[in-house]
């Protein structure tokens, strides 16, 4: 079985798998990330995704890696460039990462512009597919915050010159469509009337948020905008970051390689958002794997089924450092939640996690 479609734009089919690249030039050398890239690809996933600052944990030394080894997989096989789908995303206002133009310190149409020509670079394509903002440019809770605090908004870049210099790149033809990353409802509406106002501005075709099991704050608001607007979700992270695969429960708290055990204290997304030392997260994850047990299923399987199943999901966005962990997510693709005693448990074990 191959796997699955998704028309996400008009001449856009994507797979709906889509293999993230965070880990290619940090946890994966350049061959490592080929034999992923050829692994996929030869499975059916036609859809890669990407971003200027990976990959993670953010280093100056490694900055742009992950888009270079992306690019020169696809030189280097030869790989018809209409084949396959890239996605990459303008990195966000955050002071940290210096060198990423100074911060970034926001997302103005220099910023926009510079950050789209440094991609193509790195890709070695003319055009991208997909250009996303990767976080807003302003203040909102991001990466396991769930409280709004309105002392913390700062000025901000207009969303009228963000979407002028995206609608720039797509009408130079260096980008064919554009989406939001890590956004709300608010952030969502907004760009969709900034677009509907003016003559070139493109209009949002995707955002990618996390979503899994154990996340689903998409649902709480974001959910009800995408459906009635059409905007389509690309869910990255559907295993909570692996914990839903169950490997951080063995007595020895997982392999030592696995990125909770291997960034720890580096990766402040992981440890804010799926922190295993909060009883809610812990019970609520161990008694997913236990429900996939119960009827036959790989943990893996059960949590892939899951947001494959969410009627506004256009792709999942997932990574693997491994060959088999990738078989694992092709394998899961396969599987349908017919069992409606099972979605039943699943649904009731959501209303004792505390990261909805």
């Amino acid at each position: 079985m191959a796997v699955p479609v998704f028309n996400l734009a008009p001449n856009l089919m994507v797979s709906r798998l889509c293999l993230g690249t965070m880990t290619f030039g940090e946890q994966n050398t350049l061959p490592e990330s080929f034999r992923l890239l050829d692994q996929a690809f030869n499975a059916g996933i036609n859809f890669f995704d990407s971003a200027e600052m990976y990959p993670v944990v953010q280093r100056a030394q490694t900055q742009g890696r992950s888009e270079e080894y992306l690019g020169r997989w696809i030189r280097e096989r030869n790989v018809p460039r209409h084949s396959v789908v890239l996605a990459t995303k303008v990195t966000g206002p955050s002071g940290q990462m210096t060198w990423i133009r100074d911060g970034p310190k926001c997302l103005d149409a220099a910023n926009i512009t510079e950050a789209i020509d440094s991609s193509l670079r790195r890709l070695q394509t003319d055009y991208i597919d997909l250009c996303q903002i990767h976080w807003p440019d302003r203040y909102v809770p991001m990466f396991g915050e769930t409280e709004y605090d309105p002392t913390r908004q700062f000025v901000s870049i207009p969303i009228e010159e963000q979407l002028d210099a995206l609608g720039r790149a797509v009408d130079s033809g260096k980008v064919r469509y554009v989406g939001l990353s890590n956004e709300t409802a608010y952030g969502v509406m907004k760009f969709l009337q900034v677009a509907e106002r003016g003559t070139h501005l493109p209009k949002i075709v995707s955002v990618q948020n996390s979503y899994s099991l154990l996340c689903r704050t998409f649902d709480s608001g974001v959910a009800e905008c995408c459906h009635h607007e059409r905007v389509s979700l690309l869910a990255y992270s559907p295993l909570a970051m692996g914990i839903l695969s169950g490997k951080y429960f063995s007595p020895e708290g997982g392999p030592s390689d696995a990125r909770l055990n291997l960034f720890r204290g580096k990766y402040s997304e992981g440890e804010s958002r799926y922190n295993l030392s909060n009883p809610s997260i812990r019970a609520a994850s161990m008694e997913y794997i236990h429900i996939a047990e119960k009827y036959g299923l790989h943990p893996v399987s059960l949590a892939i089924a899951f947001v494959l199943s969410h009627p506004l999901v256009a792709s999942i966005v997932f990574g693997a450092t491994q060959s088999w962990q990738l078989q694992e997510v092709l394998d899961a693709c396969k599987v349908e939640l017919t069992s409606e005693a099972m979605v039943k448990e699943i649904q009731m074990t959501s209303l004792v996690d505390t990261e909805l």
